[in-house]
Order: structure tokens, then sequence, then C-alpha cells
């Protein structure tokens, strides 16, 4: 292979951090605090944004804003690292994550001040898109930069420590954009903040973006990159030499399929899709849902930096490779259990209750809904998307051609009716009831009433078992930043790594609840979503275990490639 272990600086030495490269990691975390903080204020918000933004279009034209708005979160970050990765290659790594959180940050704090759709008509969704596109391009430069600048400032066999305190923002983000939304909540009262106080969040934003613009223009080049251009050896044309050049393109691949991929869609995983599995399969209400997640996170932060400097004494590659094969391998009885306690008139009905669409194969389409907006219309569709949505386990038989869908629960069978879908509905839902399925806030489903109730066996069990989920976040995520920077020569480092990283998390992990849900709609099996990222995690498994190689030891101020 083309990769090759450089032999570490004979005056490295494991070291007290100093205050310099305190301030370093600091104010390179800031900005995916930022990042995080942005993506819980989106999705927290959604429903009001989406009133204020889109509800007053006809369905086709708010279904094409909503999901620009959705895709611009996750599927322009590639090419955002593909920008800055190359500026952050020539001019350097401080100064490139310095345009980064400024324009991040700005396209943050000015969603605060967009008048709505009532106000400018259509140009409002135009701009919150745009704004959207812009972050989303912030963004996959930012990651890059703060991993690149942190790891570049780390003396020899620390960098995984040093690094990961970056992968510990998630949590911070989370909280901070809890705060302030609770807050404001509180202060205002639900109808003040749905009409505009829902702007405050991301008004305040600017007080981040400040600190952190400040802090930033006091720190230095990094000495990688400094000595890299006093050298003279820095690469004219980063991208071309990335991934024009097949030595360095392997490198990004195996990149992407052996660590990242299957670290996005373990981090995903353990953090978004067991939020929606809560919320929207198990019914648990909102509320108990994050506060059960962020006791988790909470609990689990510490362990981003514990697997950090664990990498740094038995290596990356077996850490990140044991997380995903060991979330794999437990994904499906963690989540049986999970169910059991959360909602265990759920989980019994399930097991027990034999529920059956009777269609003809013809009017039953996927179920793809990435946003929440299509509109079906077939009656097979309408009772499989229903079916899908109430959290009911069912199996698909063919029908009479040209007849519409029925539904079949243990001996009743209910005529769905497409032209009379709400009718029909009701009457599955009473079916599913009489046999078995729970009604909505059933005494059985778990709940909380304040922050602090963790202490009642139900709820202790859940936060738990999700507490699992987040190790194995901690053991992909807490190293993975060292292990890319490794990876690449100094001259193509931000590019390098860049691109993997938001291709595995923007693509692989970002899209994994709505592929995830669209699988259990399709299928009928409230479990079967887990198959997306247990397949993607084996992949990076076997990619990884084979081609892969490991990185601590490598001196990333002489290693250069070949």
């Amino acid at each position: 292979m083309a990769i090759a272990t450089a032999t570490p600086r004979s005056d490295a030495t494991v070291r007290p951090m100093s205050g310099e490269e305190k301030k370093v990691i600091f104010a390179s975390s800031l900005g995916t605090v930022f990042e995080w903080y942005d993506f819980y204020l989106y999705g927290s918000l959604a429903g009001i944004i989406g009133a204020q933004f889109f509800s007053q279009y006809p369905q086709a034209t708010r279904d094409i804003f909503a999901l620009l708005a959705f895709a611009a979160g996750f599927l322009v970050r590639p090419f955002g690292a593909l920008v800055f990765g190359r500026i952050g290659d020539l001019v350097g790594r401080k100064y490139t994550f310095l345009v980064t959180i400024l324009i991040m940050g700005l396209s943050t704090f000015i969603v605060g001040l967009l008048p709505s759709a009532n106000q400018i008509g259509i140009a409002a969704p135009i701009i919150l898109i745009g704004l959207r596109l812009l972050q989303g391009l912030a963004l996959g430069g930012e990651y890059g930069g703060a991993a690149t600048y942190v790891a570049e400032h780390a003396p020899h066999g620390r960098r995984g420590f040093y690094t990961s305190w970056i992968q510990t923002t998630a949590t911070l983000g989370l909280f901070l954009s809890l705060i302030v939304i609770l807050f404001t909540r509180t202060i205002l009262g639900e109808a003040e903040f749905a009409a505009w106080g829902w702007r405050v969040p991301f008004l305040v934003s600017v007080l981040l973006l400040g600190v952190s613009l400040w802090i930033r223009l006091q720190l230095q080049e990094s000495p990688a990159f400094q000595r890299m251009k006093e050298e003279g050896t820095a690469s004219k044309a980063p991208l071309s030499e990335a991934f024009g050049q097949w030595k360095n393109a392997k490198i990004a691949l195996l990149a992407l399929f052996g660590l990242v991929a299957g670290q996005g869609v373990v981090w995903y995983t353990g953090q978004f899709y067991a939020l929606f599995f809560l919320q929207s399969i198990l019914k648990v209400d909102g509320y108990t849902a994050n506060l059960l997640i962020a006791w988790s996170l909470l609990l689990g932060t510490a362990f981003f930096v514990f697997f950090g400097w664990l990498s740094d004494k038995i290596g990356r590659k077996p850490i990140i490779l044991a997380g995903c094969l060991i979330a794999a391998l437990t994904y499906f009885p963690l989540f049986k259990q999970i169910a059991t306690l959360a909602n265990p008139a759920l989980e019994t009905a399930v097991e027990n209750v034999k529920v059956t669409v009777v269609a003809d194969p013809a009017d039953c389409g996927n179920l793809f809904n990435p946003v929440g907006t299509r509109v079906f219309t077939s009656s097979c569709d309408l009772a499989r998307d229903h079916l899908a949505k109430s959290s009911v386990k069912y199996s698909t038989e063919a029908g009479p051609a040209g007849q519409p869908a029925k539904v079949r629960i243990g001996s009743t069978e209910v005529a769905f009716d497409a032209a009379k879908a709400a009718d029909s509905q009701k009457a599955v839902t009473a079916a599913l009831q009489a046999a078995g399925y729970p009604k909505a806030g059933d005494a059985q489903i778990v709940k909380m009433t304040h922050p602090f109730d963790l202490f009642r066996p139900q709820v202790a069990g859940i936060v738990g078992l999700l507490f699992v989920l987040v190790i194995f976040v901690t053991m992909v995520y807490g190293p993975i930043a060292a292990a890319l920077v490794e990876l690449f020569p100094t001259r193509i480092r931000y590019s390098g790594m860049s691109l993997p990283y938001h291709i595995g998390n923007g693509w692989f992990g970002g899209l994994l609840p709505a592929t995830a849900f669209a699988m259990v709609a399709q299928t009928g099996d409230i479990y079967y979503g887990l198959w997306y990222p247990i397949v993607i995690a084996l992949m990076t498994f076997v990619v990884g275990l084979m081609f892969v190689p490991e990185t601590k030891d490598r001196d990333i101020f002489s290693y250069k490639g070949e």
C-alpha cells in the first residue's frame, strides 16, 4: 500500500496540556458547538419554522421547500468540505476556519431576523434555504479545520486525547439549545414563542459567534502547516492531489468505507434514531424522550475523552472497529429491550397480534418520505403508511387486481377506502386497540414529569440501555478525528479528511432516520430499520480490518505520503 507509518518525532514527550493548547482546543470546539446548537434548533423548532415559512404555499411548493431545507443540512456538507478543504490546504488552517465559523454564525443569526412568508412572500423560504445552504457549506469546512488544527498542535502520543475534546461538543450544543429554548418558552409563553419568540435562540447565537471569533483571532497558525510553508512543500492543487491521484484517493475511500461510514451510522443510531424510535415508534412523549436521551448523553460524554485517550495507548483502529462490530451485534436485543421497558403493551401487541394488508401489488409503491410531506393516494400506501405511523407490525399479501386494500387484524377485516381515508384510519385504529395495541397516552408508556425523575426502575432501565448505545457512539467517535488527521499527508490533510468525514456523517449518518423509517414502513417490521446501520457498520468493520492501517504512532509533522 502507499500508506506508510512514519517514525515518531524523537523530541516528542507526553506532558501536561499547556495553556495555549487548552485555548486551541476551546476555540476549535466552539465551532462544533455552533454546529450542534443549530442542528438541535432546527430539529426542535421545525414545526414552528415550517409554519412561518412554508405552510401558506400549495402542497407541491411546500414539499419542494421542505425537502430543500432538509437536504441543505446534510447533502451540501461534502461540497463545503471540498471548497474549504482546498482553501485550508492552500492558505492555512487558522484563517479558513475563521471564515467558516463567521459564515456559519451569521447564517444562524440572520434566520432570527428573517421576515416570515406572510411579510415578504416567497422570498422568505428562498432566503431561508439559501442560508441553510451557506451554513451547510460552512459546516463542511468547520470540522476538518478544527480537527486538523487541534491535531497539528497536539504533542506526539496525545492526539487522540486532544482531538477527543472536540467530539464532546455535540452534548454541549444539545444542552445549550434546550436551555435557551426552554428558558425562552418559559418567559414568553407558548403563544408568544410561536409568534416571534422562536427567533430568540437564533439571535442569541451571535454571542457564541463573537466569543469564538475573538478567541480564534488570537491563535497562531498550525505548527505543521507553518513548517510545510517554510519548507516550500505545500500543495498547489490540493483537490487534484487528494482525489485525482489514486495513491491519495485510495486513502479517502478507505477512510470513508473503513472508518467513517460505520462511525456515522453508529453515531446517528445511538443518538438520533434512538430519539426517533422512542417518539415515533414507541409513542413516548417528546418531553420524556428528550430527557431520556439527554441523561444518556450526559452520563456518556466523558467516554469520548476516555476512548480518545485510550486510542493513544492501543490505537484508533481497534476501538473504532470494535464499536462498529459490538453495535451491529447488539442493536436488535437492545432496541427490543428498550421497547419492552418504554411501551410494554406495544411490545406485547407486536409479538401477538397478526396484521396483514391485503392489496393489489400494483397499488403498493414505496413509502420513502424523508421530510414527512409526501401525500399518498392509493389505498395500499395509505393503509401501510397509517400502520407504520401507528407502530404496527404487519405483512403484505397480494389481493385481487383493481380492488382497494383491506387490513386484516386477527379475525377482523377492515376495508380501506382511499376516498375516505380518515374514516378508514379510525376504523383500523379501533380494531387495533380492540386487538391489544395501546392507545395514545397509555399508562404503561414511560413518562417523566421532571428532569430528575430518574430513579424509577422503568426510567433508569431505559436510560441504562440508551447509555450503552452512547458508549458505542463514544467508541467510534472519540478517536475518529485523530485517525483521519493521521491518514493524510500535511499538504492535503484538510481536504483529504474533510470529504470522507462529511459524506460518512452527512449522507450515511444524516439520512439514517428517514431511511430506517422508510424500511420500517415498507416491511411492516418496527425493528427492520436497524438493518441499515448494522449492514453499514459490518461493512466498515470488514474494510477497516483488512485495509485501514493503524496510525497512532505516525509523526504527522514529517509524514508526506508516498
